[in-house]
């Protein structure tokens, strides 16, 4: 399955029908707000991780964290979507992005442009 696949499927689960919208409507404000509690829902499970289990991972909690991170897959590919844009154009994109800043040395600091 491509990213592209996987968005034009995951889009037919939204309740507001997928269409592009203004950001400021309810339907744009719920998918940030989902995709920023879903990724603290990943972060949640890493903390008992580290607070409940001395930092020992097991397979059901990596089970459980595939879980939140598809629902951090799916919040992404729906704000994609109201913003029109690909999933798939976005990954590649990254991935270039990433692979320049490792080929010239910059995977370390901070800034969106190194």
């Amino acid at each position: 399955m491509t990213f592209d696949e996987y968005q034009k499927q995951a889009i037919l689960t939204d309740s507001f029908d997928g269409k592009t919208v203004d950001i400021d409507s309810h339907a744009f404000i719920s998918k940030l707000l989902g995709l920023v509690g879903e990724s603290g829902e990943v972060a949640e499970k890493f903390k008992k991780i580290f607070r409940d289990k001395g930092g020992k991972i097991t397979s059901a909690d990596i089970e459980e964290i595939s879980k939140e991170l598809g629902d951090v897959l799916w919040y992404t590919s729906a704000m994609a979507c109201y913003l029109g844009l690909s999933l798939e154009d976005i990954a590649n994109n990254n991935l270039t992005k990433v692979h320049s800043r490792k080929s010239r040395g910059q995977t370390k600091g901070s800034g969106d442009n190194r």
